[in-house]
């Protein structure tokens, strides 16, 4: 009788036939993925009518000019001060609190008096402003 310790011989795994599967399943994955570019945007810029209506009862129009004359509804100042303005501008906006403040200034304005003008609208409890703009005119050749 052979009473000797067998030895055992320890199972292997081969792990190039899994190395091979995975390879097969990276390479299926590159070829089917479809690639988008997303360092591009692609966006629909919203579109204005220049038609539109012009008159809004909620508008309060300031306008500033070169030279420091301020007009309120086509209405020149007497004055640039801030209680004045914020008198006249409170006096003319017919909606109240929720009237827009649409400041018109000539590009040549002093910054002071568009500034004036902010702060005449809010102590007068008007805080929406905005501000006026005009499209470029075709370029003039010389």
């Amino acid at each position: 009788m052979d009473f000797r310790a067998g030895t055992r011989e320890e199972p292997e795994i081969n792990l190039i036939p899994f190395i091979d599967v995975l390879l097969v399943v990276v390479i299926f994955l590159m070829l089917s993925t479809t690639y988008s570019r997303f360092t591009e945007l692609q966006l629909r810029l919203p579109v204005a009518d220049a038609q539109a209506q012009r008159d809004y009862p909620r508008e309060v129009r300031v306008s500033i000019t070169s030279d420091g004359r301020i007009s309120i509804n086509g209405k020149q100042t007497a004055t640039n001060a801030v209680d004045t303005l914020g008198r006249l501008l409170e006096a003319a906006a017919t909606a109240g609190p929720q009237s827009i403040v649409v400041i018109s200034a000539d590009a040549n304005a002093a910054h002071q008096n568009v500034i004036t003008v902010m702060e005449a609208a809010r102590r007068a409890g008007l805080g929406q402003i905005t501000f006026s703009t005009q499209r470029p005119g075709p370029a003039s050749g010389s």
